[in-house]
C-alpha cells in the first residue's frame, strides 16, 4: 500500500469537495476508493495520519498535553524529546522522514503568520491553542541545520497563573510574594533574571497582574508570551525582515512607540539587545514600575550581562551604570530545580559601581532585607 500516494489522492478529492467540513465517514470512504482493498485498521492509521498532517502539532499533539509539559524538542526523524520538570525524556514516537517533519514546521509557521522556506529557513512565532494555552514555536531548516530539520516547541501557560497559585506551587515562601507584591504597588521597577526555561516570564506576567487595574500596561516582545490577569495590557510584538531585507520592527522601534502611547509601565519580555539602552532612557524619564527579564544564571551577573548588552546599543560601561542604578531598584532571580521552578534570590541594585545586594537567598532563607517592604508599603 502506497500510503503517501493515497493521502495525496484523498487530499485532492478534498480540495475539490463543496463540504466544507467533510466528516470522518467520508474521509473514511474516500481513503477506501482510492486504497482498493484496506483493513479498518489501516483506514483508521490513516485517518490518524490525515488529522496529523492537517490539525494541532501533528504526531507531538499527545506529547503536548502531557500534565505538567514544558518543552517538545524534535532532532530528527526518531529523536523526539519532551521536558516535563525532569529534564530532557526521550518519547517513543517518529516521523515517517525528514519530510515529514518539514511539512509540519512549515505548517506551524504559517499558523504562527511566519514564513519557513528555503529562502527563509528559520521562524519563530506563537501558536494559540484551544484550551487558551499558547505554544511558541522555533524551527530552523536544513541547511543551515546539519541534521536534518529540526522543530522546538515551548508550552506557555503563564496567563493562568497569578503569584498565590506559584506560591501554593513552592516557587516561593508566603514572605516573598509579600514582598513582591509590595514592590509591585510601590511601583518598584525590576528585572526578572535567571536561565532558559527557569520560569522568568510566568514570574513577570504574575507580576504585573498585581498591577493597579488603572494602570497601563505596554508589552514588547519578540514573540508573545506575556499575557497578564490585568485589565489594561497592550501587546506589542517585534517583526523580522522579509525575504529582501525590509519591513524589520525591532523591540528599539517598539519601545520608542510605546513611549507615544501613554504607558503607565513599559515592559520588554525579554532584554537581548540593543534596546537596553531605549529601556533604561525610558525608566529615567518618569515611567516607574517598568519591568523586564533578562538571561543570567545569578544576580551577580546581571551587571556584566547589562554591560555588553549596553556596548552593542553604543552605549559606555560609565553611561550604562549611572543610567542602571536610576533606573532599576529590583532584581529577581529564577533557577530551575529537579523538582520546579524557584525564587533563588532577590536583591537591591547599588551604585558605584553597579553591585547587587542580595537581601534574600533561598539557600539561607536570610529575610532580614525584606522588610524593606514595610517602607514601601507606608
Amino acid at each position: 500500500m502506497n500510503t503517501e500516494h493515497i493521502l495525496d489522492a484523498v487530499h485532492a478529492k478534498l480540495a475539490e469537495s463543496d463540504h466544507p467540513n467533510p466528516d470522518a465517514a467520508m474521509i473514511a470512504d474516500l481513503i477506501r476508493h482510492e486504497a482498493g482493498v484496506i483493513s479498518d485498521r489501516d483506514v483508521f492509521a490513516l485517518l490518524q495520519k490525515l488529522r496529523h498532517d492537517s490539525t494541532g502539532v501533528g504526531i507531538l499533539e499527545g506529547l503536548c498535553s502531557l500534565e505538567g509539559i514544558t518543552d517538545v524538542v524534535v532532532n530528527g526523524v526518531d529523536q523526539i524529546y519532551f521536558d516535563r520538570g525532569q529534564g530532557m525524556e526521550k518519547a517513543q514516537l517518529s516521523f515517517d522522514s525528514e519530510e515529514h517533519i518539514r511539512a509540519l514546521a512549515t505548517r506551524l509557521a504559517v499558523a504562527c503568520g511566519r514564513r519557513l522556506d528555503d529562502a527563509q529557513p528559520f521562524a519563530d512565532g506563537k501558536l494559540r491553542r484551544p484550551d487558551g494555552s499558547s505554544i511558541r514555536v522555533h524551527a530552523l531548516l536544513d541547511p543551515p541545520s546539519d541534521s536534518g530539520p529540526l522543530l522546538s516547541l515551548r508550552m506557555l501557560r503563564s496567563a493562568a497563573t497569578n503569584l498565590e497559585q506559584l506560591t501554593q506551587r513552592g516557587t516561593m515562601p508566603e514572605e516573598v510574594s509579600v514582598f513582591l507584591s509590595a514592590m509591585v504597588a510601590a511601583r518598584k521597577s525590576f528585572v526578572v533574571v535567571g536561565g532558559t526555561g527557569s520560569g522568568k516570564t510566568t514570574m513577570l506576567s504574575a507580576l504585573l497582574a498585581k498591577a493597579d487595574p488603572r494602570e497601563r500596561i505596554i508589552c514588547i516582545e519578540d514573540t508573545a508570551e506575556l499575557s497578564p490577569a490585568h485589565p489594561h495590557v497592550v501587546n506589542l510584538v517585534s517583526v523580522g525582515a522579509n525575504a529582501e531585507g525590509r519591513g524589520e520592527i525591532t523591540l528599539a522601534h517598539l519601545l520608542r512607540q510605546a513611549l507615544r502611547m501613554r504607558p503607565d509601565r513599559i515592559v520588554v519580555g525579554e532584554i537581548r539587545g540593543a534596546e537596553i539602552v531605549d529601556l533604561l532612557a525610558a525608566l529615567n524619564t518618569g515611567h516607574e514600575g517598568g519591568a523586564g527579564t533578562i538571561h543570567a544564571n545569578s544576580l551577580s551577573e546581571v551587571p556584566a550581562r547589562m554591560e555588553a548588552l549596553a556596548t552593542l546599543g553604543g552605549m559606555s560601561r560609565e553611561a550604562l551604570h549611572t543610567q542602571l542604578t536610576a533606573a532599576v531598584e529590583v532584581i529577581i532571580g529564577m533557577r530551575r530545580t529537579a523538582t520546579g521552578r524557584i525564587v533563588s534570590q532577590i536583591g537591591l541594585v547599588r551604585s558605584d559601581p553597579v553591585t547587587i545586594e542580595v537581601i534574600w537567598d533561598a539557600r539561607t532563607s536570610g529575610s532580614q532585607g525584606l522588610a524593606i517592604a514595610e517602607r514601601w508599603q507606608r
